[in-house]
């Protein structure tokens, strides 16, 4: 059995990390600030799309923000995820362009945020305000 007393040591850096990282990470693809971000779009996946490079990365930017902010809000669990699904998705990005190092790094942030959502679950959160999670059924069956 996990002792809840001990996820907070936990679970606070992880939805720090994975919700204020996105959001700046996002943020910076409307600045280019830390790094010009289309030079990670591979040419083979800039010519399949049906905007700019430039134009794609903005909307890169705001799907991470709001990742990001489904991290720190209501939607912990929810948003842990979403943030893994990205970063793989990033990492394979990454690798069709050649850049195995950085498609490393965002592998192993992928399993942390993962981490996080397996963390939020043994809190009991659900992946919705308000929706029931499974051992919420289980201690209400548990009780009867």
């Amino acid at each position: 059995m996990t002792d809840r007393n001990s996820i907070p040591s936990i679970y606070i850096p992880l939805r720090l990390t994975y919700g204020l990282v996105p959001i700046v990470a996002g943020l910076d693809k409307f600045t280019n600030l830390l790094v010009h971000w289309e030079k990670y779009l591979p040419n083979q996946i800039a010519s399949l799309l049906p905007v700019t490079p430039a134009t794609f990365m903005l909307v890169v930017g705001v799907i991470e923000i709001v990742a990001g902010l489904a991290v720190l809000t209501v939607l912990t669990r929810l948003g842990a995820y979403v943030v893994m699904a990205w970063l793989l998705l990033i990492a394979i990005n990454l690798v069709i362009g050649g850049y195995y190092d950085i498609a490393v790094r965002d592998t192993v942030m992928a399993i942390g945020a993962f981490v996080l959502g397996q963390a939020a679950a043994v809190r009991g959160e659900a992946w919705f305000p308000g929706a029931v999670t499974h051992e919420r059924t289980l201690n209400h069956v548990a009780a009867h």
